[in-house]
């Protein structure tokens, strides 16, 4: 008799689950918002952007000598999402399914020039999607 009642409760709960929300961006330190909030020019160490940032992709030296750290992220996201049901009336009966792709890529490059002291002394940065 418990059993005959477990299957319907099972049911139920599986038509009450959330869908998964879609992840349009993916969650980075490298993103414009943080580096408007974290480097300014005459203040921010280097031992603070490598906390916050990381370990740069290059590190160079400009025609003045100002040590150059360039970083660059690419991330690509890629989600599919389908779904299905079935109805049935007495005899007849009805399907109907969707499905979907949707693929976005993003790339994120900063330069940081640095003083003597190893202070930002300028810093640029650009991002694109497509």
């Amino acid at each position: 008799m418990k059993i005959l009642w477990v299957a319907p409760l099972c049911a139920a709960l599986v038509a009450c689950a959330t869908a998964v929300a879609p992840v349009d961006q993916r969650n980075s330190a490298l993103t414009q918002g943080n580096v408007q909030l974290n480097l300014q020019v005459g203040q921010t160490s280097k031992a603070e952007v490598l906390e916050k940032f990381g370990s740069p992709n290059i590190t160079t030296r400009d025609g003045a000598g100002q040590e150059v750290w360039s970083y660059q992220r690419m991330a690509t996201v890629s989600q599919s999402s389908s779904s299905s049901s079935y109805w049935t009336i007495l005899l007849t009966g009805g399907g109907r399914s969707a499905d979907g792709f949707s693929q976005t890529s993003r790339t994120m490059t900063l330069i940081i020039k640095f003083d003597k002291s190893d202070v930002v002394a300028d810093f640029r940065s650009r991002t694109s999607d497509f």
